[in-house]
């Protein structure tokens, strides 16, 4: 990769870089799109993160994600040790068919996905989609699955959910939440099976995306401020899995709110532009 152009290093000042990683731990524990506040918060704030070369945004986005798997990987680490030790054939066909799906979806569409959907127009329109979505699945009944009756068809639901939230602004946690609903699960079944399913696919994707900017290598200049928003995004994540409920057992329909909300303002600012 180049050295970066000064304007790369004025796009992305160490405050911005803190203020993202910091952002993103809560951003991805609640079903509000992670990847979209990464993009519509800079955006809505006039800061010049946008105009940070496309490369350069990857990186971050990676190092943010990386982050975030890393501590969930602590933070859950008594759930992660019970799933594996008490791995089985059930279990292991939940995770392959949950991730099978976003992992070809990732590999073959990521880059035509980036370059057409992270926009803040198709961003807002991912958050309204899967807002829909969400409180839609919870309102349906009853629900009363277990998540030890997830079998093969609940696997791939899921999977398709997961492979549907590389689309920004959607959301994984959202989508699979909203997914095990409409499979019939309880609350916080529902929950315990967004985040199974999520975790393999989330520290899957950092390795392997990790892996690919470790060949390319990044500018000495920007690699430590990727690496404080790095940081600050494991920090974020420790603090809010203690902070905040991993068991959804509430309706989805404040988190819809939230997000249509945010889609709406987005969609205000957009015309406004439009009209200038």
């Amino acid at each position: 990769m180049p050295p970066p152009a000064d304007g790369d290093l004025d796009a992305l000042p160490v405050r911005h870089a803190l203020a993202l990683g910091l952002l993103h731990g809560p951003t991805e524990l609640l079903p509000v799109s992670s990847s979209g506040h990464t993009t519509l918060v800079p955006w809505l704030l006039g800061w010049p993160y946008p105009e940070l070369d496309p490369e350069l945004r990857k990186a971050l986005e990676v190092a943010l994600h990386a982050g975030t798997a890393a501590a969930l990987l602590i933070a859950l680490r008594r759930e992660v040790a019970d799933a594996a030790t008490g791995m089985d054939a059930r279990r292991a066909t939940l995770i392959l068919g949950s991730f099978l799906p976003p992992a070809v979806v990732g590999l073959t569409l990521e880059r035509p996905i980036e370059r057409r959907l992270g926009t803040p127009r198709s961003i807002a329109a991912g958050l309204l989609t899967g807002s829909l979505v969400m409180a839609a699945a919870d309102a349906l009944g009853p629900q009363l699955r277990d998540r030890e009756d997830a079998g093969p068809a609940d696997s791939l639901w899921l999977g398709a959910a997961q492979a549907s939230a590389l689309i920004p602004g959607v959301s994984r946690n959202g989508m699979t939440l909203a997914a095990a609903r409409m499979r019939g699960f309880r609350r916080a079944d529902a929950s315990a099976l967004s985040r199974h399913v999520a975790l393999p696919v989330i520290v899957g994707a950092s390795v392997l995306k990790g892996t690919r900017l470790a060949r390319r290598g990044l500018p000495a200049a920007v690699t430590g401020r990727i690496a404080i928003a790095a940081g600050a995004s494991f920090a974020s994540t420790l603090v809010a899995a203690r902070l905040v409920p991993v068991e959804r057992v509430g309706p989805l329909w404040p988190y819809a709110a939230y997000r249509c909300g945010l889609a709406a303002l987005t969609v205000r600012r957009i015309r406004a532009a439009e009209r200038l």
